[in-house]
């Protein structure tokens, strides 16, 4: 079936975009840092704590979330991922406390980003086998650029109403708009494929590739690697997206408005490496892609040593940093669908996924707690950096599951 009897496919990319700019305001934590440290009397570690939850319960709820959708498709889980984040954020602006406030928000919030991230990347990727890389890229875009539009705008929101208030009067917009993009999302008909494209054909004597199970998915030694690989970008890039306004005033001398400023910049470039890098892949070759950007990446954050010295390194290392992360967010949803398959797609990448939480809840713990007992962040910097050097090294030595062995 082609698409010249179903809706215009391009439309989810615009739910996608409505869904994930919400999803991803999640990278402007670092402008509430500081102003929840004072307002509870907390540590820098302590108020990094809701942040590595958020990340932590969102990626593990995209495994029950993609489950979900791959049975009930991906509006209704949408929805109820809406509803979870707003009514996090609304209980986390009564929080009295740091506990409250990781429940609230790390939790409650954080399962709501679970369940409706993983809607738009599945619908997209069945929507657009013929643009896998671009789509994935496109549909993720969103969540990179939240943080450009909600990092200034909670920044002075926060000086005007303070944290708590603001927690409350962003979740309703949130659920607002999360709800607009939930109601466009759906999945092709059966058998669907774009007007004008076919399928790979397999070399003679091979197997076509079937879908894999999330079970026999697990079995392979590709999905460790994988995985190992997603971690090791994961940590380096949240910690760098989640520390950026601090390392901003605290490494680079820049005032609170100038971090915030850091955090906007970020995210645009976090934005437009989704799609960057997803493009390229499509044409360079996954694996390939990975292995740039992973040294990228490593370069960058060695060039955090040199901010106290020579401050503009800053504004360089986030550009590289934030267009790096992005394009892992775009590039691994799509491998996982060229290796795996797209019939069980939602559960398949929500279990890959589960390498952003535990990346990212390690690195938001690791960092602040080292510059707490050192007095700065470069043991983190010196070891997120290594961990992508391997991760380069490994990802490129990565091949699809032999079609031979492949599910029948």
């Amino acid at each position: 079936m082609t698409d010249k009897k179903t809706f215009n496919r391009w439309l989810i990319v615009v739910g996608a975009l409505l869904i994930q700019l919400c999803l991803g305001a999640i990278y402007a934590w670092s402008v509430f840092r500081k102003p929840l440290e004072s307002a509870l009397n907390i540590t820098s570690t302590q108020a990094s704590l809701p942040f590595s939850f958020v990340l932590i319960f969102f990626a593990l709820a995209t495994v029950i979330g993609g489950r979900l959708q791959d049975r009930f498709g991906p509006r209704i889980v949408a929805i109820i991922g809406g509803i979870l984040l707003a009514l996090g954020m609304i209980l986390a602006s009564f929080a009295s406390s740091i506990a409250m406030l990781v429940i609230a928000y790390g939790i409650i919030s954080g399962i709501g980003i679970g369940f409706a991230y993983v809607c738009p990347i599945s619908a997209g990727v069945k929507w657009f086998p013929d643009k896998r890389g671009l789509i994935t890229g496109l549909a993720v875009a969103g969540f990179g650029a939240g943080a450009l539009i909600v990092g200034p705008l909670a920044r002075a929101m926060i000086d005007s109403i303070g944290p708590f208030a603001t927690f409350r009067y962003l979740g309703v917009v949130y659920l607002i708009l999360v709800l607009i993009g939930a109601l466009i999302l759906r999945n092709p008909p059966a058998g669907y494929r774009p007007e004008g494209w076919n399928p790979p054909q397999p070399a003679a004597g091979v197997s076509i590739r079937t879908d894999y199970t999330a079970g026999q998915m697990l079995a392979t030694v590709q999905f460790w690697l994988i995985w190992l690989t997603y971690f090791a970008g994961c940590a380096a890039g949240l910690m760098i997206i989640g520390q950026t306004s601090p390392i901003a005033q605290e490494l680079g001398g820049f005032s609170k408005e100038t971090a915030a400023l850091g955090v906007s910049v970020l995210a645009i470039f976090n934005a437009l490496g989704r799609i960057f890098w997803g493009r390229i892949s499509d044409s360079l070759g996954r694996t390939r892609a990975l292995f740039l950007m992973f040294l990228i990446n490593a370069v960058a954050i060695l060039g955090y040593f040199l901010i106290p010295s020579l401050p503009f390194i800053f504004w360089i290392g986030i550009a590289l940093v934030g267009s790096s992360f992005g394009g892992y967010l775009a590039i691994y949803p799509a491998v996982t669908a060229d290796f795996y398959g797209t019939k069980n797609s939602g559960i398949n990448y929500g279990l890959v996924f589960t390498a952003y939480g535990v990346g990212g809840l390690l690195s938001n713990i690791f960092a602040p707690r080292i510059k707490e007992i050192t007095g700065n962040y470069n043991v983190a910097f010196l070891i997120t950096a290594l961990l992508c050097i391997a991760a380069g090294i490994v990802i490129i030595t990565v091949k699809s599951p032999s079609a031979k062995a492949k599910p029948v």
